[in-house]
């Protein structure tokens, strides 16, 4: 286990790339402005966000998620891979099954090991809902399925799905047709999600394969994300578009997802490992004027 102070793990989840960090390690506070100049492409280390270790009472690792913005986020499949890679290759636990510990939920991982390294990682996600009060949207209580909503002039149908964060998805017939840097802000920002959303435009290509557009809510454009592709898959069941276990395929990479009857979520993919560092004192210092 690394003791280094202010020492740093990048990887990446099919180009969704974070920053892991144990705090006990760092010299400062991960406050909203240190996150922002951290995560900063030109001026920090550069990432989708920061996956800190946290202390938990219900599983065996906490895992606190941070957006480039300084926002937290309740989960990220992706996040969760890579803080999983994170644990047990730098020593903090060497079993190849174990919990952890998100504001949306409990995740539990089963890592698929070939010579003492993890080529693949299974996550119980959760349970996907689309109950209005649970996602939250506004309105009345309802299920959240092909709605119609309105963002700058255009009518969209959209499907909304929590599977531990907010999901917004609008299937399409043609992803090369959506205005996308125009709809995933208005979408992520829409009054109709009180706490704002993740959006996905997806579109089926076949009973097990969909493909998707990611617009993250707190990061933006993102090529990948586990928790996206779990409520793309979710919906694509619940609208009878796609059979239960279905590949969901962003610019990143493919996901595999299985919804099962009680719209449990099981995740398989893969992390890799970037890089190991310490954060410069210039850095450090930098992070103090913010």
């Amino acid at each position: 286990m690394e003791a280094r102070a202010n020492w740093i793990v990048k990887s990446h989840a099919l180009g969704n790339d974070y920053l892991v960090v144990d705090p006990a390690a760092l010299t400062f506070t991960l406050t909203p402005d240190a996150i922002r100049r951290i995560c900063h492409r030109h001026l920090g280390a550069g990432s989708d966000g920061i996956l800190a270790l946290a202390p938990s009472s219900r599983a065996d690792f906490g895992l606190r998620i941070y957006n480039p913005d300084g926002s937290e986020a309740e989960k990220s499949g992706n996040g969760l891979r890579i803080f999983a890679k994170f644990l047990y290759d730098h020593g903090y636990t060497k079993q190849p099954s174990f919990s952890i510990d998100t504001p949306g939920g409990v995740a539990h991982v089963q890592l698929h090991l070939a010579a003492g390294r993890i080529e693949q990682m299974t996550l119980d996600v959760g349970k996907a809902t689309f109950q209005s009060r649970q996602i939250p949207m506004a309105g009345p209580a309802r299920e959240v399925v092909d709605e119609d909503l309105e963002a700058g002039g255009t009518r969209l149908k959209i499907t909304a799905v929590s599977v531990g964060n907010p999901h917004c998805v609008v299937f399409v017939p043609d992803l090369s047709a959506v205005d996308f840097y125009q709809l995933g802000p208005l979408l992520e920002n829409h009054a109709a999600f009180p706490q704002r959303t993740n959006v996905q435009f997806a579109q089926v290509v076949a009973r097990d394969r969909v493909q998707i557009l990611i617009w993250e809510r707190g990061a933006g454009e993102t090529m990948a994300s586990g928790t996206s592709a779990s409520a793309v898959a979710a919906a694509s069941v619940r609208r009878a578009l796609t059979d239960r276990t279905v590949t969901i395929a962003a610019a990143g990479g493919d996901l595999r997802i299985t919804v099962g009857d009680d719209w449990s979520i099981r995740m398989t993919g893969p992390a890799s490992e970037v890089y190991t560092g310490t954060l410069s004192a210039d850095l450090i210092s930098s992070l103090a004027s913010t």
